[in-house]
């Protein structure tokens, strides 16, 4: 499988990821919390379905 989310952006996705979860089950931001898990989900397999049509990659060469 084609990864194109790279060591920063993947912690960053994590973060914030777990950041929104968070804030969604606490009730601060509602519902929009659950965006939270596709952030998660990205970060976590490495793979952002938004960055394949533009051919765009955050990983370093190899």
């Amino acid at each position: 499988m084609l990864t194109n989310v790279g060591g920063a952006d993947r912690v960053a996705r994590i973060i914030i990821g777990l950041a929104l979860i968070a804030l969604g089950v606490t009730g601060v931001i509602g519902w929009w919390g659950l965006i939270g898990v596709v952030v998660l989900a990205t970060g976590i397999v490495r793979v952002c379905p938004a960055y394949l049509p533009f051919r765009f990659s955050t990983r370093k060469k190899s």
